[in-house]
């Protein structure tokens, strides 16, 4: 059992207001993204267009996380959190105004996306100072598991708000979200000095950023688990299809897409409740390819109930990626936080995209969704094998 509690961590001023501000803005992206399909549909009575626009929700932070999660290293970052906050605030306002053209709500959605990126580098970055030793692990898993409640409830919920309020008034909540964090983070995180030097452009920060993750075997590996992700969101781009090839519908979809961010919640607040530091960190590995395993169990189509067993079994070892997160921000120098922050972040989206691309290519071949997510969870076993002991490898030779 941890020696950290989470009262001792709640106890944290700063740590308070960050939650906060996270917790009750997560719904309102959540809201968000379902009000843009919503409104887009409306528009144009196209059913291409909406999932167009669902994807630039999340596209933008390819670019976003190397280029500009930097911005959380020149600047202050309460500064930093406080003014794209702000800044989103008012173009996601502008986005709620009744007859927008649709062009300038896609061109106001990939800035508010972009804007994304610096935000969490900053909020990622300022943690480490926040929270010290086992309490930042114990943080890091309080904001998993409300993320991953918040984006439940907002898309369980969304249909319903976005039914009684309109699409535009929906967004019209979210840039109040924005509003209310920006004042929170405000008022409750202290103010602290740059970390890195201002004077580094943009293209030697983004290299100094790859230089700290290359030469650094412990940052590489633990980057390389992280990504690992690839392989476990397939089930998630195949849950129509293959809730159609087990006999069930949109119940049966809703079901198994909660089915693993249940799963991640239940490990999250066991791994970090329960389970001491030094054990976390030696097991990191393992778990991860843990979370791949149970996927393979989808080649025998078990059915709704036994496929959701597998997802949460799978969604509760797949926790291990908060001790990840955790040690990666804390090995990397608080002077390249956001920068690091940014490019691994940007790398497990496009990781997250190519396992959904992959899984959409492979069920052409198959014409089999529980075929297709058994395959590639197998391939994903195999990779996971050599990451893991690349792990160890480091762990060992460089004690954390």
């Amino acid at each position: 059992m941890t020696t950290a509690t989470y009262r001792g961590t709640f106890a944290v001023g700063e740590f308070r207001a960050i939650w906060l501000a996270e917790l009750q803005s997560i719904f309102g992206d959540q809201l968000a993204r379902v009000a843009l399909s919503v409104l887009v549909y409306q528009r144009t009575n196209s059913a291409a267009l909406p999932a167009l626009t669902y994807a630039l929700t999340y596209l933008p932070d390819l670019v976003g996380g190397p280029l500009l999660g930097g911005l959380a290293d020149k600047y202050p970052r309460r500064a930093v959190m406080v003014t794209v906050d702000v800044i989103r605030a008012v173009l996601v306002a502008l986005m709620a105004i009744h007859g927008m053209p649709l062009l300038i709500l896609v061109i106001l959605l990939v800035i508010v996306q972009l804007l994304n990126a610096p935000f969490t580098s900053a909020q990622a970055a300022v943690l480490p100072n926040v929270l010290s030793g086992e309490h930042y692990d114990i943080g890091q898993s309080i904001r998993q598991v409300t993320s991953q409640a918040g984006q439940l409830a907002g898309f369980a919920g969304g249909g319903l708000v976005i039914g009684a309020l309109g699409p535009n008034n929906a967004l019209a909540l979210n840039a109040v979200s924005f509003a209310l964090s920006a004042v929170i983070i405000r008022l409750g995180v202290h103010p602290r000095p740059p970390a890195g030097l201002p004077e580094k452009p943009v293209a030697h920060r983004l290299r100094s950023g790859v230089r700290t993750i290359w030469h650094d075997p412990r940052l590489r590996a633990l980057v390389g688990l992280a990504w690992l992700a690839g392989f476990v969101t397939v089930p998630e781009g195949l849950a129509v299809p293959y809730a159609a090839e087990i006999g069930g519908g949109a119940v049966t979809t809703g079901l198994l897409l909660a089915a693993h961010p249940a799963g991640i919640v239940l490990g999250a607040s066991i791994w970090s409740r329960w389970v001491p530091a030094e054990v976390r960190l030696r097991y990191i590995g393992v778990l991860a390819a843990l979370a791949i395993v149970p996927l393979v169990g989808y080649a025998f189509r078990p059915g709704l109930i036994g496929t959701m067993i597998l997802l949460v079994i799978s969604g509760s070892c797949a926790a291990y990626q908060i001790t990840a997160a955790a040690t990666f921000m804390r090995l990397v120098p608080d002077a390249e936080r956001g920068q690091a922050f940014g490019l691994a972040g940007a790398g497990l989206i496009a990781v997250q995209g190519i396992g959904l691309l992959v899984g959409a290519l492979v069920v052409l071949g198959t014409n089999s969704p529980s075929m297709t997510v058994s395959l590639i969870a197998g391939a994903g076993v195999l990779t996971a094998i050599p990451a893991a002991l690349a792990w160890r490898r480091a762990r060992i030779a460089s004690p954390l």
